[in-house]
């Protein structure tokens, strides 16, 4: 995953309600644009953040994620971090797997937002909660980018 620079402005946003979620996704959406984001990344950024945020407060009982804006020279992006102390995975790569829910849904939230972002990564222990990272880029990949998948 990406590191950002020690410089590196982080914003505190709380996951605990569904006005919350909205509030999340509309900080994201300014955080992007103002970075040079264009239409079709802010929305396929958005709709990663819409997901991951749901599943933080629906089965991570609510918590924070901390955005963190990346400059890698001339190279942008945002790193996303959702953490929550809810009872965790228990089993990470099921969860991935396209279709799988636990919520009655259609399956496609972990899954589907690590197709719309170019770094994804969760960790998990069972009681202990969940973080989901990931890192979308406005233009291209820094150098190390890809590396540090």
């Amino acid at each position: 995953m990406t590191q950002a620079s020690p410089d590196a402005v982080t914003t505190r946003l709380p996951i605990g309600s569904d006005a919350d979620l909205g509030w999340v996704r509309q900080q994201v959406r300014q955080a992007a644009a103002e970075l040079g984001f264009g239409l079709v990344q802010q929305t396929k950024l958005v709709t990663a953040v819409s997901e991951l945020a749901r599943n933080t407060l629906v089965h991570g009982g609510g918590g924070q994620v901390e955005m963190t804006r990346l400059h890698h020279g001339a190279v942008t992006g945002l790193r996303l971090a959702f953490t929550d102390t809810g009872p965790g995975i228990r089993d990470i790569e099921q969860a991935m797997t396209d279709g799988y829910t636990t919520g009655g849904g259609l399956g496609m939230g972990l899954s589907g937002a690590r197709r719309l972002v170019q770094e994804f990564a969760v960790d998990s222990s069972p009681g202990q909660g969940t973080t989901v990272t990931v890192v979308a880029w406005a233009t291209g990949l820094p150098q190390n980018g890809r590396d540090a998948l």
